[in-house]
């Protein structure tokens, strides 16, 4: 029989992502899957209300963290991985294509020979079908690449958690667009999901209340097979990716972007500092002439 580990969500408002806290209930250790990290764009200022309410849960719950899971190179909001992890210890793991991002981002950002391009920022890589465990809890991890090469889901007994790669039925599917993304790949990736057993919890990373409606983050392989917009039984992977790419060329860049994959693609830290002790985020200008 498959455990049902407890699964507790946090919800970011400035970007609309949730975070997990999952348990196994015989043991009390515990996975934190896709932190954020409260950054202010305009004044250049981190703050940490959103992963000292993940921290305030584990200790009221006495839990012990063993991971400290990212889904994939977030574009939209920043990981407080290394911050949780000096306050409650684990693991910091990403799919092992961290590579393919690393050397995609380092030239865009122009990081230098300091910056290593193999993964080592991270405490462990995961290769597609990997298995770990928290406790007694068994967790396997799936490749999802489209909306980036290095996006992973992970089943941790009866419920996935899936990242950006779906929404909720009434949200659809991630963007395809950025640098690796593929649309053909995103539908491929997704089927993998819709395979697992109908009754499966899955936990999305981003909502947005479609139509007004309330914020929610969890539905199931089932519903998703009957109700998603983008990729219901029945919708052809040409389909999908006329509509996903028509879609896509109409979208704006993530507000956060540009910290946030500098940030991300190292795990979570920040660039170092410069001569004059600061740290600095680059913004790459286009469209400059002569």
């Amino acid at each position: 029989m498959t455990t049902s580990p407890v699964v507790k969500a946090f919800f970011d408002t400035d970007s609309n992502t949730i975070s997990y806290v999952v348990s196994d209930p015989a043991t009390a250790k515990a996975a934190i899957i896709d932190s954020v990290l409260d950054f202010d764009y305009a004044s250049g200022t981190i703050s940490y209300d959103h992963a000292d309410d993940i921290i305030a849960y584990i200790k009221a719950e006495a839990l012990e963290t063993e991971w400290l899971i990212e889904t994939h190179v977030h574009a939209d909001h920043l990981s407080a991985a290394p911050y949780l992890q000096g306050k409650l210890g684990g693991k910091i793991g990403i799919s092992e294509k961290i590579t393919e991002i690393q050397t995609i981002f380092g030239k865009v950002f122009n990081a230098g020979t300091q910056f290593e391009r193999d993964g080592s920022q991270f405490d462990r890589l995961f290769s597609d079908g990997d298995d770990y465990t928290i406790g007694t809890l068994h967790a396997r991890v799936i490749a999802t690449p489209g909306h980036t090469p290095a996006c992973m889901a992970h089943i941790i007994g009866d419920a996935i958690f899936v990242g950006d790669t779906m929404f909720m039925p009434d949200g659809g599917t991630a963007r395809a667009d950025f640098p690796g993304g593929d649309a053909r790949t995103l539908y491929q990736s997704i089927k993998k999901l819709l395979a697992l057993p109908p009754e499966t919890r899955m936990f999305i990373c981003h909502d947005y209340g479609p139509n007004g409606r309330d914020i929610k983050w969890q539905t199931s392989v089932a519903e998703q097979r009957q109700n998603n917009i983008h990729v219901r039984d029945g919708i052809s992977e040409d389909d999908f990716v006329e509509m996903r790419e028509k879609r896509d060329a109409t979208l704006n860049m993530p507000r956060l972007i540009m910290p946030s994959i500098q940030v991300n693609m190292r795990a979570g830290y920040f660039p170092e500092a410069e001569n004059n002790g600061e740290t600095y985020i680059k913004v790459p200008i286009q469209g400059l002439k002569s």
